[in-house]
């Protein structure tokens, strides 16, 4: 091919993007009405609202605010109410990649996706049933699909690396939600915001980006914490992930009947024996790398081994650091089973050859496909969508396209946003935070979890807004019934008390 036919076909394909995102934001919204009655007995009567949002940039040059993407948003309304007396809850999850649908029907909406509650798959079919626990209850809810997830798009390459990056996607939501004030008429609503993994990455840049452009935020609702990667990536010299995850890889082992003597008689033995270790031994010891004696390095195997159910030897070879991968593949091998990472209750069998190619996650998969298949079904036949392009759930072209620099840096330096979350905290005195954890996440470890919150560069008077809440299952806690009740109950209790 010449470079003029190149060029030119280059030009052809981002005219296409451009039209497709105006033929979407040309597109009526989509309403339907619902009703659903809560745990506590109250009816709900709703108008859902399927729609496409545009992100315009506005910055200096770009005179003619030509739109750069179509975002698509569901949004529930309550009926009968004075829509300024209402909250109003933004919420999205993350990847980056995903698509808001766990959030939006695993426990946030009026009707979710009924899994099981051992983390196992369930048998298909696979539908939407009425969610009592709905959030609705709480606040009118807008789901937002970032771009390139769900049917949301961007209007060309140059938009797409711009919102593809952790502060262009901020920027970008951002518009979102201030388009969405403004379209429904909100802003004398209370804002919050609720993001799950990246989407909590994302919420704590938000409460920062938000504020400078003129939303105060009631309240940030972080599920599953991921706000310093530095806690979660296990790369060569980092060694504070080795500590992060330990509590949570005690947990686990204890929950597979792993462990022995006092730490298999319960999981909060478990990772509490964990927890004192990292705190009194095991940070000095990989600080001190080959300067720790071999008397101290034979004791440090010795307990870590204990705590995590793997052999010495193993622990020794791996040089006193269990990854995550280590961990799912070595600590069911004798029986040819791998553990789940978003939930790690789930085991799936390994290949004959039981190596440690990671070819799927037994936590992910148990939901993965029944939440594709009831989605789909709920936007077309429930909701009245009729989008005949891919609904991307998982989009990991988007995952691996991602820039995690931030601002002027070109380096690889850990992605980081509890600065901004620190930030807002210290700008907006209403401003509280409601983190919640599950215990069995090995995506985002619960302990992963209290570290950031830890660091978060705010005053100790300041820092009573922050609160912390435990699980007893996986990254989406809420798809086992008893947590999906207390994270609901866990929810309303913070918002009373403030």
């Amino acid at each position: 091919m010449t470079d003029e036919a190149k060029k030119s076909g280059d030009e052809s394909k981002r005219e296409r993007e451009k039209k497709a995102v105006l033929a979407r934001l040309a597109q009526s919204p989509v309403l339907s009405k619902g009703h659903v009655t809560t745990a506590r007995g109250a009816r709900l009567d709703y108008v859902a609202t399927c729609e496409y949002l545009p992100v315009v940039d506005h910055a200096f040059g770009n005179e003619r605010g030509e739109p750069e993407a179509a975002i698509f948003c569901t949004s529930y309304q309550l009926e009968g109410a004075k829509p300024s007396t209402r909250p109003v809850c933004f919420a999205f999850n993350g990847g980056p990649g995903s698509s808001s649908v766990w959030l939006h029907l695993g426990a946030l909406g009026p009707k979710r996706v009924v899994v099981s509650d051992d983390a196992s798959m369930p048998t298909p079919p696979y539908a939407v049933s009425d969610n009592p626990l709905t959030w609705l209850a709480h606040f009118d809810l807008v789901f937002i699909d970032p771009p390139h997830t769900g049917w949301s798009i961007t209007s060309g390459n140059a938009a797409r690396k711009k919102m593809l990056s952790v502060d262009g996607d901020v920027a970008a939501l951002t518009e979102v939600m201030r388009v969405w004030l403004t379209r429904h008429k909100r802003w004398g609503s209370t804002v919050y915001v609720a993001g799950e993994s990246y989407g909590t990455t994302r919420g704590a840049a938000l409460a920062d980006s938000l504020l400078s452009a003129h939303v105060a935020l009631a309240g940030v609702i972080l599920v599953s914490c991921a706000m310093d990667l530095q806690s979660l990536v296990f790369s060569p010299r980092n060694d504070l992930p080795y500590a992060t995850f330990l509590p949570g890889l005690a947990n686990t082992a204890q929950y597979h009947g792993k462990l022995k003597g006092a730490l298999a008689a319960s999981p909060q033995a478990a990772r509490e024996a964990a927890e004192v270790f990292v705190a009194e031994n095991y940070l000095r010891a990989l600080h001190q790398g080959a300067r720790l004696d071999g008397r101290e390095r034979t004791r440090i195997i010795q307990r870590l081994a204990e705590l995590t159910g793997l052999p010495p030897a193993l622990v020794e070879a791996q040089n006193l650091r269990i990854s995550d991968q280590c961990f799912f593949f070595e600590l069911l091998r004798d029986e040819g089973r791998q553990v789940g990472r978003l939930d790690a209750r789930a085991v799936g069998p390994m290949a004959a050859q039981r190596g440690r190619d990671f070819e799927f996650d037994p936590g992910s998969e148990a939901i993965a496909a029944p939440y594709g298949m009831a989605t789909l079904a709920y936007f077309g036949e429930v909701l009245g969508v009729a989008e005949p392009q891919r609904y991307e759930l998982l989009n990991f072209d988007t995952h691996k396209a991602w820039r995690w620099s931030r601002g002027e840096s070109r380096g690889n330096a850990y992605c980081s946003t509890s600065p901004d979350l620190s930030r807002a905290l210290r700008r907006n005195p209403h401003l509280r935070v409601f983190a919640a954890s599950g215990r069995y996440d090995l995506g985002t470890p619960y302990s992963a979890s209290d570290w950031s919150l830890a660091q978060l560069d705010v005053p100790a008077d300041v820092l009573t807004r922050v609160e912390h809440h435990y699980y007893d299952a996986g990254h989406m806690m809420y798809t086992r019934q008893a947590d999906l009740e207390k994270l609901e109950r866990d929810l309303a209790g913070w918002l009373q008390s403030g």
